[in-house]
């Protein structure tokens, strides 16, 4: 077991070890928004739609560690999404690009059987959207559009635990705010290391949001109250 931690400690560049991942995540949003004057819109997608209506996505993670024990993470998601609704009081369309960055510092603790990693960073939403309306009453329809950003602060922990000298289990949560109310994540799944280059990554993630700005009832109200989850496989690449 010992052998097995210090292969994660080392690195054949040196003191540096570093990873990227493309992956793809089988992404569900469940919650609500609301722009406006115009009713809450619901934005509970499921991963079959998603794909349906999908534009474009892409998904990567990459990270960096030191012997010392100090690291960092950068991990970014973004898809573009154009998916029609049922029509909802007024509300006929809902288009989504939604694209979450996350920058995170860490510090790994060897512990019994595995080591955990102490996490400090931001999340950065970017999304835009276009909502369709129709006022049958007045002869009218049209688009809203929202172009929104902002940053979160978060602290969190991650937990690796070595089964063997193949297979790994891996926990981490976070929490947080700043830009919106509240945010977190949460994700478990395990790790396969097919060679000492090469891990096959396995795992369900959740985050949520909350963010609220604007005055309610007024043109500019805005929330966006949702969690994006899904199942994740990723290919990790390390040297």
């Amino acid at each position: 077991m010992d052998n097995d931690l210090s292969k994660e400690m080392d690195s054949a560049t040196g003191n540096w070890s570093f990873e990227i991942e493309p992956y793809l995540m089988l992404t569900n949003i469940d919650g609500n928004a609301k722009f406006g004057r115009l009713p809450t819109t619901s934005l509970n997608v499921d991963f079959s739609t998603i794909l349906n209506n999908l534009d474009m996505a892409a998904m990567v993670h990459a990270e960096a560690h030191h012997t010392n024990g100090w690291g960092m993470w950068i991990d970014y998601g973004f898809m573009n999404l154009s998916n029609d609704i049922d029509p909802i009081e007024r509300v006929s369309s809902a288009k989504v690009r939604q694209g979450v960055l996350e920058v995170m510092g860490v510090y790994r603790v060897p512990v019994k059987s595995g080591y955990l990693e102490y996490l400090a960073g931001i999340r950065w939403w970017d999304n835009d959207y276009d909502i369709g309306y129709t006022m049958p009453m007045f002869g009218k329809s049209g688009t809203v559009s929202k172009k929104v950003d902002w940053i979160d602060g978060m602290v969190g922990l991650r937990y690796t635990h070595i089964i063997d000298s193949h297979w790994k289990l891996r926990a981490h949560g976070d929490i947080g705010g700043g830009g919106a109310d509240f945010t977190a994540a949460c994700s478990l799944g395990f790790i396969y290391s097919v060679n000492r280059m090469i891990d096959i990554d396995f795992k369900y993630k959740a985050t949520w949001v909350d963010y609220e700005e604007g005055t309610e009832g007024m043109r500019d109200y805005f929330v966006y109250d949702t969690v994006t989850h899904g199942p994740i496989i990723g290919v990790n690449i390390k040297f």
